[in-house]
């Protein structure tokens, strides 16, 4: 896909560049797609769960701040990938693996214990939507801002969502509030 766009790859290709014969990459793969989608599949598998894979001790529950530093280094194959009308495919299979590693470390977490299974999973899911649609916003404005910023950003998003807010205060008084709108209204 750095050499050329992913429509004009051809099976045959695939083939002469890794020394494979046909029935080899038919026994694994239906067709290039497929290809392109299993390593897809392979690659956020890894990155999804090396918090979870290296035992982090910290409260952060994607390692937001390597993901993108790789997507850096890898622009011009998600330019490549844009290019060939790759990306939604593989946005939407990362957010997939996302979703499932998020609601594993929220599990671990002390700070999650009270979370019910379902309201970690909503939320696992939330947030890996919240993270591609972070690193699109990132991609589209030139990564003007550094990983460990959007990092930062990410997770203080995160964490806002879980930490219940400030009770309000309340008042001493009794009686009820003052309501701004009349009481009856006649409609035109």
């Amino acid at each position: 896909m750095h050499e050329k766009p992913f429509e004009s790859i051809t099976v045959q290709h695939v083939l002469d560049r890794a020394k494979v014969s046909r029935s080899t990459f038919y026994s694994h793969y239906s067709d290039k797609n497929d290809l392109f989608l299993s390593d897809v599949e392979d690659f956020f598998e890894m990155f999804s769960t090396a918090l979870i894979r290296h035992n982090d001790t910290s409260n952060r529950v994607a390692p937001v701040q390597e993901f993108f530093s790789h997507v850096a280094e890898m622009r011009q194959l998600v330019s490549s990938m844009a290019a060939s009308q790759k990306i939604r495919d593989v946005f939407d299979l990362g957010q997939g693996h996302f979703a499932r590693a998020i609601d594993q470390r929220l599990a671990t977490l002390p700070a999650t214990g009270n979370l019910s299974a379902t309201r970690r999973s909503a939320l696992a899911h939330a947030s890996a939507g919240s993270l591609f649609s972070l690193l699109n916003w990132w991609l589209r404005h030139g990564g003007s801002t550094t990983p460990a910023q959007m990092d930062a950003l990410f997770h203080q998003t995160l964490w806002s969502g879980i930490t219940p807010p400030a009770p309000r205060p309340t008042s001493t008084s009794t009686a009820a509030p003052r309501s701004t709108v009349p009481a009856t209204r006649k409609l035109r």
